[in-house]
């Protein structure tokens, strides 16, 4: 059963350079899984936070979950740990206090029956990059237009 892809953080890649990606479990409850199931979550402004030796999801939202009652009042963006192994947060910690790099949430989805997320670390983006970025994506759009018209 392949990936399924529940939620895309799309400003990422147009906001970072994405040096290193990284995938990791995230704790989670049973009404927020069923949520997921459901497509209801959001990546657009998360952000990873180092916190104590361990790595904290902060700002995704995941919808409540309707059907569960009184029993899910939390919060939706409400801080959530995520699941690395130690190697891995002590290389991130060390590259994200010396180089200056940001830890950025790329996706999150479903590997089998477990959740997942894909964290990145990433340096930002200056503006004349972004300019670049947004000239190349209008010369591939008009590229893609002209050979369409080429085509009919």
């Amino acid at each position: 059963m392949p990936n399924q892809i529940i939620a895309i953080n799309k400003s990422a890649s147009f906001e970072y350079f994405i040096e290193e990606r990284y995938q990791a479990g995230i704790v989670l409850e049973g009404a927020e899984v069923k949520s997921l199931r459901a497509g209801r979550a959001s990546l657009g402004e998360s952000f990873c936070e180092i916190r104590g030796g361990e790595i904290f999801l902060k700002n995704m939202h995941i919808a409540v979950y309707d059907k569960s009652g009184a029993f899910s009042t939390r919060d939706a963006r409400r801080d959530r740990k995520l699941l690395l192994n130690r190697m891995e947060i002590s290389k991130i910690v060390g590259r994200v206090n010396e180089r200056g790099y940001t830890l950025v949430p790329l996706k999150i989805y479903f590997k089998n029956a477990l959740v997942k997320v894909e964290i990145a670390l990433c340096k930002g983006k200056h503006t004349y990059d972004k300019r670049k970025a947004i000239a190349e994506r209008d010369v591939r759009r008009a590229i893609d237009r002209a050979v369409k018209e080429m085509t009919k």
